[in-house]
């Protein structure tokens, strides 16, 4: 292969790399050991799992040219295969790979198994959609590989990316025994209530900065690319499934929180209980959409959700602006908390952590009415700054990752 041929990768790695700031790292970035040979990233669309490469090779290779980076829905691949690129970059020194958007690529999974086993001092890292099954691919990468997820941005994480306050992030025991003093303390450094309601808007993706007054239009873009470009990639669906599951985002979107009755949403997207369900499992493993269950959610058993949220208070902006406060509360719940603990539906109260805490999400008149007597219980308030008793500000769950 000649060098032509392999310029246009390299000017695209160069460039993405010399655009790439330093300033602002996601909290995944110190968590990574680098070090392993082959490392997978799943995330969303948007929120920052190619920064988070860009920047490692940035900050760690001062000779670029022992690093490449390619994103595998480059045109360049229609004509030529990763194999051919990576034995010449290989056979020219480049010992670490970094690998964009895998699930755009054919059998990737079989790819980047060869690759691993015949450069075998080749460090590969990718990164692919959240709607991988990765340990159910048709090669097992999971004896090979350190598997990490990206989510978006945290409450905490977005008032660092404002340069408002750098704080650790709590552990949910720490926030459940210590919130009052943790509250006072973070409330030295900054007006987190200020922050908190700009966040609910337009805090949980980070192209938000550059997206500035598109950025809802851009995300609901984002939410259409995911169905159209995203899905068939990674399921073996139809033309009319993915219309169908884009009908099925907004029902859910036009009826928040949605109690689902499955015969009933069947009849109105013309299609089986069974693709109705696998339809409601791929929404919610591409992380727009939260599925509420009786028992902890388990995508290779599917069962009828008790509940269906947005994924993020920013997704209702961009597609249910209407949606009522109560319902942005417990989705900015359900999005925190499901970052550090599993989630389900109780038989009484909102949402159950671990199968242990129980949690009632409102305003700041809510009262323990309905989960009064039960063991560990407590309430998630909103508009306030400062909790007491098991009363905790609903703000603080902001703070968990």
């Amino acid at each position: 292969m000649e060098d032509e041929i392999i310029k246009p990768i390299i000017d695209a790695y160069l460039m993405r790399l010399s655009a790439t700031d330093l300033k602002f790292k996601r909290y995944l970035y110190d968590k990574i050991n680098w070090e392993t040979r082959l490392i997978g990233i799943k995330g969303a669309r948007g929120v920052g799992k190619t920064t988070l490469m860009l920047q490692h090779i940035k900050e760690h290779f001062p000779k670029k040219s022992e690093a490449l980076y390619v994103s595998l829905d480059n045109l360049w691949f229609k004509t030529h295969t990763l194999e051919e690129l990576v034995a010449y970059e290989y056979a020219h020194g480049v010992t670490h790979l970094f690998l964009d958007e895998v699930h755009k690529y054919p059998d990737w999974s079989i790819s980047i198994k060869n690759l691993y086993d015949t450069y075998t001092d080749l460090y590969i890292v990718y990164t692919g959609s959240s709607m991988l099954e990765i340990d159910y691919s048709k090669v097992d990468l999971s004896r090979r590989q350190t598997l990490y997820t990206l989510r978006g941005l945290s409450l905490r994480e977005y008032m660092a990316f404002e340069g408002a306050m750098t704080a650790e992030p709590i552990a949910l025991d720490d926030l459940l025994e210590r919130h009052i003093e943790i509250a006072y303390d973070l409330f030295q450094k900054a007006k987190v209530l200020k922050y908190f309601s700009a966040y609910l808007e337009n805090g949980y993706y980070p192209f938000y900065k550059d997206a500035k007054k598109d950025y809802l239009i851009q995300l609901a873009e984002v939410a259409n690319l995911v169905i159209d470009t995203d899905l068939p990639a990674v399921e073996e669906v139809t033309y009319s499934t993915v219309r169908k599951t884009k009908t099925l985002l907004m029902l859910i979107a036009q009826n928040l929180p949605l109690m689902p009755n499955v015969n009933k949403l069947t009849v109105q997207l013309d299609t089986s209980r069974e693709l109705c369900l696998k339809m409601l499992y791929a929404l919610d493993r591409a992380e727009l959409i939260q599925l509420l269950t009786e028992n902890v959610k388990d995508y290779k058993h599917i069962i009828t959700p008790e509940k269906i949220y947005l994924n993020n208070t920013n997704l209702m902006r961009a597609l249910a602006p209407r949606s009522e406060i109560g319902t942005v509360r417990e989705t900015f719940f359900a999005n925190q908390t499901s970052a550090v603990a599993t989630l389900t539906m109780p038989k009484k109260g909102d949402f159950l952590l671990n199968g242990t805490s129980l949690f009632e999400v409102g305003g700041q008149g809510k009262k323990f009415d309905q989960i009064k007597d039960i063991p560990n219980s407590y309430l998630a308030i909103d508009e306030t700054e400062i909790g007491y008793g098991n009363k905790i500000p609903l703000w603080m769950f902001g703070f968990l990752y």
